[in-house]
């Protein structure tokens, strides 16, 4: 009976609400095996949107994506900062702890968010990771259980040109390493 109380309360743990890892992750977002959960940060901030010409379509207007600006917490009730989420020079995803580590990645694969108002989940590749600090030894990142941050489908028109727009968002990030 102890056993069974003590697993029951084991397998809690490890489906905690919030955490991420109860949720399911579509296929070509799972990590590999032998991968370590090492950071788990909840971010919390804005979707940035400029009005331009489609690539495909130079007459038709539509909100590009111009990167994320967020503040990174250690919880889900966004009390305790732990870092900032932005984009560099280059257009890539930048993580950055307090520490002052951070870890530069590249998207791999994207999946539709449940939530159809929400941003993509994601798995990305570290294209760049310290050697110390709370980003150390990072490969892999996943975003998931996005909530707001798309952008609208209407508004993007020629009298809107060159306009920004912010949306806030909600995301968790996990940050994985070899094991």
């Amino acid at each position: 009976m102890k056993a069974r109380i003590l697993l029951v309360a084991l397998a809690g743990l490890f489906a905690f609400p919030g955490f991420g890892q109860h949720v399911k992750v579509p296929a070509e977002l799972k990590v590999p095996k032998g991968s370590r959960l090492v950071q788990h940060v909840y971010g919390k901030g804005i979707q940035l949107y400029t009005c331009l010409p489609s690539p495909k379509d130079s007459s038709v207007y539509v909100w590009t994506s111009q990167g994320a600006q967020a503040l990174l917490y250690s919880d889900k009730d966004y009390r305790q900062a732990v870092g900032n989420h932005y984009f560099n020079e280059d257009h890539k995803p930048v993580w950055e702890a307090l520490d002052q580590s951070k870890v530069v990645g590249n998207k791999l694969q994207q999946a539709d968010a449940p939530d159809p108002n929400a941003v993509p989940w994601l798995l990305l590749q570290s294209i760049s990771s310290p050697d110390a600090g709370r980003f150390k030894a990072v490969i892999l990142i996943q975003r998931i259980n996005t909530r707001g941050g798309k952008a609208p489908d209407t508004g993007a028109d020629a009298s809107h040109k060159g306009q920004s727009i912010h949306v806030e968002y909600t995301a968790e990030y996990l940050f994985y390493a070899a094991n």
